[in-house]
C-alpha cells in the first residue's frame, strides 16, 4: 500500500480514534484541574490506578459499568490526596503530583500482586465490545470509524461535550475558571476557593482514571505492569496544545492517535529499511513539534501553580 493511501483508509482513522480515547479522558481531566489553578502531575499514577481498579472490579463480578464507577472513585480518591496537599496546605504542586504518581502506581501493583501472588499471566475479563449499530455501522468510511467503536469511546466523546458545556455555559464553570484566574475575586463573591479547587481536582482525577480503565476494559482485557506507558505525560502536554479548551483537547488527542496509528502502519511499509525505534519515537517527536507551534500565545490560567490562602493578598 502507498504510504499516502494509509491516510485514506477507514481502518486507519478507526484505530486513531481508539488510540486517542484514553488520551481524551486524560486531557479533559488535566484540563479541569488546571482550569481551577492546580497542576496534577499525578495523572500517570492515576491512569495506572484506574486501570487496575476497573479491571479488578470487573474480575470480582461488578460488571463493566461497575468497573468504570470503581475506577472513577479511585481516581477521585487520589485526586483528593493531591488537592488536600496543594490547595489548603499550599505544598508544591509538582512535588505532590509526582508523589501521587509514585504512590498510586505502587499501590496498584502492590494490590495486584497481593490479590494474585502466584499468577504468571493476568486473568482475562470480558471487556467492552465494539458496538454494532444497525444501519450506521455499514455506512461507507464513517461507519467503521465512528459506529464500530466501544461504548467507552462514545463516553469519551460525550465527556468532551459535557466538559465544554459545564465550563462555558454554567455558573459552576464560570466559578472554576475564575478560581484559576483570580481566586481573590471568587472569595470576594462569598464562594469557597478551597471547595471549588478540591472539587475540580477530584472530578478531573476521576476522568483521568477512566482513561486508565479504557486500557484494561476496552483496549485490552487484562491488567499488566507498564501498560500506561507514558500516556499521562502526553495528556499534560496536550492540555497546553489545546490552550485549555475542550474542543482543541479532542483535536490534540486525535492528532496524537493518528501519529501513533500511522507509525504502526508505516513499519509494515518500510520497517526493513529503518530501525523500529525510529517509528516508536515518531509520534512523540511530532507531538512536541505541534505543541511548540500551538503553545505560542496560549491563554493559560493566571493562578495556575499559585497557592492561595484565605485572608492573604
Amino acid at each position: 500500500m502507498d504510504i499516502l493511501q494509509i491516510l485514506l483508509t477507514d481502518s486507519f482513522w478507526a484505530a486513531s480514534l481508539r488510540i486517542a480515547t484514553p488520551l481524551i479522558f486524560g486531557v479533559l481531566g488535566a484540563l479541569i484541574c488546571e482550569k481551577s489553578g492546580v497542576l496534577n502531575l499525578g495523572i500517570e499514577g492515576i491512569f495506572a490506578a484506574g486501570a487496575m481498579a476497573g479491571w479488578m472490579a470487573v474480575w470480582l463480578g461488578a460488571g463493566l459499568w461497575g468497573g468504570l464507577l470503581a475506577a472513577a472513585l479511585v481516581g477521585a480518591f487520589f485526586g483528593l490526596i493531591h488537592a488536600i496537599l496543594t490547595v489548603p496546605l499550599g505544598l508544591s504542586q509538582h512535588v505532590s503530583g509526582l508523589g501521587v504518581t509514585l504512590f498510586a502506581t505502587s499501590v496498584s501493583y502492590f494490590i495486584y500482586r497481593t490479590a494474585l501472588p502466584n499468577v504468571t499471566s493476568p486473568p482475562r475479563i470480558e471487556s467492552f465490545q465494539a458496538l454494532d449499530i444497525a444501519g450506521l455501522s455499514d455506512l461507507p468510511f464513517i461507519g467503521p470509524v465512528l459506529f464500530q467503536q466501544t461504548a467507552m469511546t462514545w463516553l469519551a466523546l460525550l465527556m468532551v461535550v459535557l466538559v465544554w458545556y459545564v465550563l462555558e455555559r454554567t455558573a459552576l464553570g464560570v466559578a472554576i475558571k475564575a478560581v484559576g484566574d483570580n481566586p481573590d475575586s471568587v472569595d470576594a463573591q462569598g464562594l469557597s476557593v478551597y471547595s471549588l479547587r478540591i472539587g475540580a481536582v477530584m472530578a478531573g482525577s476521576a476522568l483521568m482514571a477512566l482513561g486508565g480503565a479504557f486500557l484494561t476494559m476496552s483496549a485490552f482485557d487484562a491488567f499488566f505492569f507498564g501498560m500506561v506507558n507514558g500516556r499521562g505525560w502526553v495528556c499534560i502536554a496536550l492540555v497546553i496544545f489545546a490552550s485549555w479548551r475542550p474542543g482543541k483537547a479532542l483535536l490534540g488527542a486525535l492528532l496524537f492517535g493518528a501519529f501513533d496509528a500511522f507509525q504502526v502502519r508505516l513499519q509494515t511499509e518500510v520497517g526493513a529499511l529503518v530501525p523500529g525505534q525510529v517509528f516508536l519515537m515518531a509520534p512523540y517527536i511530532l507531538s512536541i513539534l505541534a505543541l511548540v507551534i500551538a503553545a505560542r500565545g496560549a491563554d493559560y490560567p493566571r493562578a495556575l501553580l499559585t497557592p492561595w490562602f484565605k485572608g492573604q493578598r
